[in-house]
């Protein structure tokens, strides 16, 4: 009977550990798991990643390398994606391209999104001439023509690299979602915690930092992740028209612009890169639709509401009498 009770005190604690119900992350990535489309598009950036990061290793052409024994050649065994009409390998062009792409998309989505966050949250908090003065240069900075600005500054940058082309696209991404952020903590800085927290002498920033933006984390998630495919579209059109990467450096923008006269005649200069801008920007978005339905499953649910209009009773089912 002793061992019987020493037995049951030993699986008592497993017990409660597996009744010990799952936390958030865990349940969001159940509800992000079970999204066909969104597991599908997180399964295809992974895929994409891999194309830019390990497919230079995967050829010994490198992107800038020519050969001079075929110039516009058709995909072969030599050239898997076939060349351009000066010899270059278009398989190592296209991964270095999407490289460099990908990793313009997540810098300026970190950037801008970190400053929407720091920059709504203090107008939020603090309100009064601070609010006043951050919404400011808010609605400043949303008049402006980025295009444009962008445009006439880009080309003049050619010291500081694709890097300082970063700074340039995130200087000009961050606007709205910091008015987002704004309106989610002025209902936040009035919550029991946040006063709480207040009227204990916690200072200001330690507030904003431990308690404001990581109630609006799940915002700022699937903002960063749909400002991805935004970025790497604006860095794609900017490049088109020459204002992006400039050469010999090469982008998505770049290759396809320089495809776009030879898409009917030799198609492999321009629909690898297009091909892959196309998914990458699909993928993205059935990613942060899948983070969205995960984190808020009522999303959805309204939305469907707002594009059917209120549900009609069913007769005999409730309804006036």
């Amino acid at each position: 009977m002793t061992t019987a009770v020493v037995a049951d005190l030993d699986t008592a604690p497993l017990d409660l550990a597996a009744a010990r119900p799952a936390g958030r992350a865990a349940v969001v990535l159940r509800r992000f798991v079970r999204n066909r489309g969104a597991l599908a598009g997180a399964v295809v950036l992974v895929l994409l990643f891999l194309l830019a990061f390990v497919g230079p290793l995967l050829t010994h052409w490198s992107y800038d390398s020519i050969d001079y024994t075929a110039l516009r050649q058709a995909p072969s065994a030599r050239h898997w994606w076939g060349t351009n009409g000066i010899g270059q390998d278009i398989f190592a062009q296209t991964v270095h391209g999407l490289q460099k792409s990908l990793l313009i998309g997540l810098l300026v989505a970190v950037f801008s999104t970190a400053v929407a966050a720091l920059v709504g949250a203090c107008a939020g908090y603090f309100g009064g001439w601070p609010d006043r003065l951050l919404m400011f240069a808010v609605d400043l900075l949303l008049v402006f023509p980025s295009f444009l600005v962008i445009a006439i500054i880009s080309p003049r940058l050619k010291d500081g690299g694709w890097f300082a082309f970063v700074g340039l696209l995130a200087a000009f991404a961050w606007m709205i979602t910091a008015r987002v952020v704004r309106s989610m903590t002025l209902s936040l800085r009035e919550r029991e915690f946040v006063r709480a927290a207040r009227f204990m002498g916690v200072g200001p920033f330690r507030v904003i930092w431990r308690h404001i933006l990581p109630n609006v984390a799940s915002f700022l998630i699937i903002d960063a992740t749909i400002a991805v495919g935004g970025a790497v579209m604006s860095e794609t059109a900017l490049s088109y028209f020459g204002f992006g990467i400039q050469p010999p450096d090469v982008s998505l923008g770049t290759l396809i612009a320089d495809g776009t006269t030879s898409a009917v005649t030799y198609p492999w200069m321009f629909f690898f890169a297009a091909g892959l801008l196309v998914v990458f920007v699909l993928a993205v978005n059935l990613v942060g639709d899948g983070l969205r339905d995960a984190i808020d499953p009522t999303a959805r649910r309204r939305a469907r509401r707002r594009r059917t209009g209120p549900r009609r009773p069913v007769a005999g089912q409730g309804g006036p009498r």
